[in-house]
C-alpha cells in the first residue's frame, strides 16, 4: 500500500471534521435572555437548576423556544443597585433583559419616586444599547399604607407604557401566600413556586423575543 493511500483516511476525516466545524459555526446561536433582579431571581435558598431563570429557560424550551437564560440576580439588591450594575451585569450579547427589581425597595420603604427613577434609568440604558426589556413588577399590599401602595403599584404600568415594554405586573402572582409554593420565610418561592413564575413569564418573554 502506498504512503498516499495510507494517509487518505486521515485526510478524509480531517475534511469531514472541517466541514462539521463550518456547519456549527454557521448555525444560529440561541438568543440570550438576562434576568436582572434580586434574591427571587438569584434563587436564594434553591439550587441553580430550580431557580426562576432556569425554570424560565425550561418553560421556553417546552414551548419550542430555544434560548439561553442568564441569571443576573443579586440577593438584597434594590432598584438602585440594579441601576449601578446594569452596564456589566447585562452582557453585550443579551437580546432581551427581564428587569425584576423593586421588592427590596418595598421592604426598605424607598420612596416610590426614587424607585421609578431607578427603573427608568435601567430601561433607558438598555434601550440605548438596543437591548429589549420585559418589566416585572412587585405588588405592594395596602397594609404598608394605602397611599404608598397606590403610588408604588403605579410605577410598573407607567414605565411599561413609557417604554412600550411588556409587563408582568407581580412576580409573586399566584405564588405569594401559598405555603406549597413558598419557602418558610414567606418571602421567597420554593422550587415549585419558581417553576410557576417561570411558566407564567415564558409566553411574555417568547412574544417579546419574536418582536425583536
Amino acid at each position: 500500500m502506498s504512503l498516499t493511500a495510507q494517509r487518505f483516511p486521515d485526510r478524509r476525516r480531517f475534511l469531514l471534521g472541517l466541514g462539521l466545524l463550518t456547519q456549527l459555526a454557521a448555525a444560529p446561536k440561541a438568543p440570550v435572555v438576562t434576568v436582572l433582579g434580586d434574591s427571587i431571581t438569584a434563587g436564594l435558598g434553591l439550587p441553580a437548576r430550580d431557580a426562576m431563570p432556569a425554570q424560565l429557560q425550561a418553560a421556553l424550551a417546552r414551548s419550542g423556544v430555544s434560548v439561553v437564560v442568564r441569571a443576573a440576580g443579586v440577593s438584597g439588591d434594590t432598584s438602585g443597585g440594579g441601576l449601578a450594575r446594569v452596564g456589566f451585569s447585562v452582557a453585550s450579547d443579551t437580546r432581551l433583559c427581564v428587569v425584576a427589581l423593586g421588592g427590596n425597595d418595598l421592604l426598605q420603604g424607598v420612596e416610590p419616586a426614587q424607585t421609578k427613577a431607578n427603573l427608568r434609568g435601567i430601561l433607558q440604558k438598555l434601550k440605548a444599547r438596543g437591548v429589549g426589556a420585559v418589566l416585572v413588577g412587585v405588588g405592594a399590599p395596602p397594609t404598608i399604607g394605602a397611599a404608598y401602595a397606590r403610588e408604588f403599584n403605579a410605577i410598573y404600568p407607567g414605565l411599561a407604557r413609557e417604554f412600550a415594554a411588556p409587563l408582568y405586573a407581580n412576580i409573586l402572582a399566584g405564588v405569594g401566600g401559598n405555603p406549597a409554593l413558598m419557602q418558610r420565610d414567606g418571602i421567597h418561592p420554593n422550587g415549585a413556586g419558581a417553576k410557576r413564575i417561570g411558566e407564567a413569564l415564558a409566553p411574555l418573554v417568547a412574544k417579546a423575543l419574536k418582536a425583536r
